[in-house]
């Protein structure tokens, strides 16, 4: 199987992503869930379930506010309400929200507590709590239990209050998240590729005196030129910040010789990566090159089992105990040698991780997008190699959409030529270059 990556336009002479097919796949899927449960409706604050649902967006400010929600009964609409003026941008932009003339849109003013910030005596939450009861009584649901997935305390009293009873619904979202579309994937291989881009830029940067943070700069402001929605975040770690992973970068200035890892977490459309890449400024060592080459076989082996009908305890079961790279246990490792699902968020189903999926297996399926990322501290005792590949679950295996090169340690800001060829480079990559003197690059 070959997936397809197209432009980032809309065009009339190919078939690229159809949204509206997009939109309506996304709520079928949701509805079936639905069905199969013991649910009346669902009732969604999470930003990424809001937007499955309702096809809805109002900026990524609002993505950790919980002052949007919408609702899902059984056999009824969707509805949200949303912040302010969005609620009528909705009503003159989103027709697939349209419930026609006699009834009420699917797109309505509301708001929620502001994580607080409203005085608990304005009855934000009771308003809340009024809405939904309203829409279930519209359905005959009043009486069935609503699944919701993130709320806050006083939004969980108002319901209560009302007589709604709440119980999970989290997992109902995320079993529909769990597989992906055609036009989903398609999404996400284009949102891959604009990292891949970033990371050639990142490359062509990296020299000693440049910071962590400048690093960070760089890509957000090649994603952002080329489209993206958001960059999330940019994960910088160079020299003796790579063991113990910190998973936060700073002003550190990278030196020669230093390894240097990054995540580059965007999304276009909605859609996201997590997409990690290693390299070497200057020089690279034979620690670093030896930890590099550890963690590319611990990926590898594990993309290798990759494949429907597969489970997660299948992929764990290659990667390295917690007491084989330093850590006393699982708990202490957890994420280094990781797996999570990527979609309208990260994470999403399925987990990887041998801290709980020897226990709770997840079987793979066609149409599954994850992320397997690896880490190998270097003996050295300071430096350390990261990789991580973004994967489709196809018919018979797997294809990587994540293309920029890993196969080995990249060494970045070779300025100079020596008479044995680039600063850094191996025995082996040296014998191939014809050089006699120092020379500038």
């Amino acid at each position: 199987m070959v997936l397809k990556s197209f432009g980032l336009n809309a065009v009339d002479w190919e078939a690229r992503v159809d949204m509206g097919r997009l939109r309506r796949e996304r709520l079928a899927r949701l509805r079936a869930q639905l069905e199969q449960s013991e649910l009346g409706a669902l009732l969604s604050f999470d930003f990424h379930n809001i937007r499955y649902m309702t096809a809805t967006h109002i900026g990524t400010w609002a993505m950790d506010k919980l002052i949007r929600f919408s609702l899902l009964p059984r056999g009824g609409e969707p509805v949200v309400w949303d912040f302010g003026s969005a609620a009528k941008h909705h009503v003159m932009y989103n027709p697939w929200l349209d419930r026609g003339e006699d009834q009420e849109h699917g797109s309505r003013p509301g708001i929620s507590t502001l994580r607080g910030a409203f005085n608990p005596a304005s009855g934000r939450a009771e308003e809340v709590a009024r809405a939904v009861k309203r829409e279930l009584d519209r359905y005959g649901l009043a009486n069935e239990p609503v699944g919701v997935d993130l709320a806050e305390l006083p939004v969980l009293d108002a319901l209560a209050a009302q007589g709604v009873r709440v119980t999970d619904g989290q997992q109902v979202f995320l079993e529909a998240r769990r597989t992906k579309t055609q036009d989903e994937i398609s999404l996400l291989v284009t949102a891959a590729s604009m990292v891949d881009a970033a990371y050639d830029q990142l490359y062509a940067f990296l020299r000693p005196g440049v910071r962590e943070n400048e690093c960070v700069g760089l890509v957000a402001k090649v994603l952002y030129d080329l489209g993206s929605e958001h960059v999330e975040g940019v994960n910088a770690i160079s020299g003796e910040r790579c063991s113990p992973h910190p998973h936060v970068y700073s002003d550190r200035l990278l030196r020669p010789g230093d390894p240097a890892f990054f995540d580059i977490l965007h999304s276009f459309n909605g859609y996201r990566t997590c997409y990690y890449r290693t390299f070497a400024v200057g020089s690279a060592s034979p620690a670093q090159r030896d930890a590099y080459r550890r963690c590319r076989e611990i990926i590898d082996e594990a993309i290798d089992r990759v494949k429907p009908g597969a489970t997660t305890a299948d992929v764990v079961e290659v990667w390295p105990k917690a007491t084989e790279f330093g850590f006393p246990d699982e708990l202490a490792a957890f994420a280094l040698q990781y797996g999570h699902g990527v979609g309208l968020s990260i994470w999403e189903k399925p987990i990887f991780s041998r801290l709980v999926s020897f226990e709770h297996p997840e079987v793979l399926e066609e149409g599954m997008v994850f992320a397997l990322e690896t880490y190998w501290p270097a003996s050295d005792g300071w430096s350390a190699a990261r990789i991580e590949e973004e994967v489709v679950v196809t018919a018979d295996g797997c294809e990587v959409i994540t293309k920029f090169p890993a196969e080995e340690l990249l060494v970045a800001g070779q300025r100079y030529w020596s008479v044995g060829g680039p600063l850094g480079a191996t025995r082996e990559a040296q014998s191939h270059l014809n050089t006699r003197s120092w020379r500038p690059v």
